[in-house]
């Protein structure tokens, strides 16, 4: 059997051979384009899967050859998994510019996540360089070191692919960001805020010519403040092209190089036959709401909003007379301490309200504060909604808790206040609380005075994002808010709470 298959093998390679004598100088012709190199060049890596070619890979390959062109230099894609955008990105782009081109000095440097990615890609990109047919159409392209993930040919080309956290030490005519988020890690602030520093402070580093190397990064979709969110938040100059799996007319992307999004009809999809509507809504079904928004849409969000979506929230235009009353709060450390490219977090304060089984949110407020001004915030705003309202401070873990209940205590003496630890993260807090709100259980208080009511759509906004937005204060202090309110509800002639309880100046711990 083995002598069979390396005779079919041999016959094969020969026959390839003769059609690329034949048909040389016709296929470097349909390889002037990336998009005729694509298309040639596919049978090399994928011998046994058929191309399936969209309009969306000709707008990538159309991007990348204004690179090539140097009509732009910086431009990020954000585009749906599964699209074979790194193939075109990490793979094709660099064979089709030291080969077709001619640019064979081009020094590439490649990055994603991790090395998993790296390392596939730049062995493709090695593989197709060395193949048979490469070589027979474009045989100066000469490599003459070729490793897993570094390789080098005779007119000084490069490619040097790396791990993003490993983005230091090398540079490149080309820097391709592909994918530097992982799934797993892109919701820890921690991880999150780590690969956008290193982006901000590290990418530029990398380029041999700031004016005329260029970066391109391409992803999905993962967080409000991924690195496609820095990007676009601050405005870096990047041409952005945003291809979401269902069109959205109000989203519709159009770019500098004259690109527009053909569709026209709100949820048309953007590869019927890779990904059909069966298959599409197979996707939405199986995976999270948040993360179909993200990584097939483009919009770290659902459209109609996440944990909690607008509609749920009726309009009253007061509570009941029985109503019980508490108000919660989220507190931010300081107002120096960045957060994110957006700007430090809020101390926020919601006042809920309970009766009958209903809960009526009605007010809230959040600032942007120092210590001393939270202090006086929430100071004015309890004095504002009278004793009558109980209030509910998160309490720090640990020995500085003792003295952060008694600060409070002396500074909110005659009020009712209850302290208690965080547990669980933000998404979890707010779980109960929406879905409450999902079946119709929580209202707000809109007076139909705008002065008044201002506070409504900062909250509505956050809220229907949360847990994907880059504030979550206020979300967290309705959280907080709703679990006293709960409390107040279940056991309403008897004091819940605590640690600490603070009335009439009294504290007792």
């Amino acid at each position: 059997m083995a002598a069979i298959r390396a005779e079919r093998q041999r016959r094969q390679t020969e026959r390839e051979r003769e059609r690329l004598a034949r048909d040389a100088d016709a296929i470097r012709a349909r390889c002037q384009t990336l998009a005729g190199f694509f298309r040639e060049a596919w049978h090399v890596l994928e011998p046994n899967t058929p191309l399936i070619w969209n309009w969306h890979l000709d707008a990538l390959c159309e991007h990348l050859e204004a690179i090539t062109a140097g009509r732009i230099n910086r431009f990020l894609a954000n585009v749906i998994p599964g699209s074979s955008k790194s193939m075109a990105v990490s793979v094709m782009w660099q064979a089709w510019e030291w080969g077709p081109k001619g640019l064979r000095s081009m020094r590439y440097l490649t990055t994603a996540f991790n090395d998993g990615p790296v390392k596939r890609d730049t062995r493709k990109c090695r593989d197709l360089i060395l193949s048979t047919w490469y070589q027979a159409l474009w045989p100066e392209v000469e490599l003459t070191r070729t490793g897993e993930t570094s390789f080098a040919n005779s007119s000084t080309g490069t490619r040097e692919g790396v791990a993003f956290g490993s983005l230091t030490s090398q540079r490149g005519d080309r820097l391709v960001i592909d994918d530097p988020h992982s799934t797993e890690t892109a919701e820890s602030e921690t991880e999150r805020n780590n690969t956008t520093r290193k982006f901000r402070e590290g990418a530029l580093n990398r380029l041999n010519d700031q004016e005329r190397s260029a970066i391109v990064v391409i992803m999905q979709r993962l967080h409000e403040d991924d690195i496609s969110g820095v990007i676009l938040k601050l405005k870096m100059g990047y041409v952005h092209l945003m291809l979401p799996m269902e069109f959205e007319p109000e989203r519709r992307c159009t770019t500098s190089i004259g690109f527009t999004d053909p569709r026209t009809a709100d949820g048309e999809l953007l590869d019927p036959v890779r990904f059909s509507r069966d298959t599409v809504d197979n996707l939405k079904r199986d995976t999270t709401q948040y993360a179909y928004s993200g990584q097939y849409q483009q919009r770290p969000s659902p459209r109609e909003g996440g944990m909690f979506k607008r509609h749920w929230f009726e309009f009253v235009p007061a509570a009941p007379a029985a109503t019980r009353w508490c108000r919660g709060w989220d507190l931010a450390a300081s107002k120096k301490k960045p957060q994110t490219a957006s700007g430090p977090a809020y101390t926020a304060g919601v006042r809920l309200g309970v009766a009958a089984g209903v809960y009526y949110i009605g007010h809230s407020v959040r600032e942007r504060a120092s210590p001393a001004e939270v202090d006086a915030l929430i100071k004015n705003t309890a004095t504002q909604d009278g004793t009558a309202v109980r209030i509910s401070i998160p309490q720090d873990p640990g020995q500085a808790a003792k003295g952060q209940v008694l600060a409070f205590a002396k500074l909110l003496a005659g009020f009712d206040v209850r302290f208690s630890v965080e547990s669980g993260d933000k998404t979890m807090r707010a779980l109960p609380v929406s879905a409450q709100a999902e079946v119709g259980n929580v209202k707000i208080i809109k007076t139909g005075d705008p002065a008044r009511d201002a506070w409504i759509e900062p909250l509505l906004d956050e809220l229907g994002i949360f847990p994907a937005g880059t504030f979550k204060d206020q979300a967290d202090a309705l959280s907080r808010a709703f679990a006293e309110a709960l409390a107040m509800a279940l056991v309403p002639d008897v004091n819940i709470g605590s640690p600490v309880q603070v009335s009439a100046g009294a504290v007792s711990i």
